[in-house]
């Protein structure tokens, strides 16, 4: 009984820790690849996200057509980086695997907001 209680105290310890500490979330190549195939595998996201979004925002007529075009874009480029990132996962670059999403000021993923 006392074993189990103290295996429930370490277990909310490791998981605190690793809500409070940004060393646990660096970035490494197990990461760039999970980021890169789920990238590869859901681009089309973008799609039907931005054709929402898009009428939204402006009247349906405009929101759809933009949010065809920047939709068609973003799945595209989240295809060719996915593919990038896959290929490329033991590689350290962009320095010390950072997410190439960031400098484009997108999520991780396409079904992120």
């Amino acid at each position: 009984m006392r074993h189990v209680k103290v295996s429930g105290v370490v277990i909310v310890l490791a998981l605190l820790m690793a809500v409070h500490s940004p060393e646990l979330f660096a970035q490494d190549p197990i990461h760039k690849f999970g980021r890169g195939v789920g990238n590869v595998l859901t681009c089309w996201i973008e799609l039907p996200k931005n054709l929402h979004l898009g009428t939204q925002e402006e009247n349906p007529l405009v929101g759809t057509g933009w949010g065809l075009v920047k939709g068609s874009g973003l799945a595209v480029t989240r295809l060719v980086v996915g593919g990038y990132e896959t290929l490329s996962f033991l590689l350290p670059f962009p320095k010390e695997y950072a997410s190439p999403y960031e400098a484009m000021e997108l999520p991780d993923f396409a079904w992120e907001s």
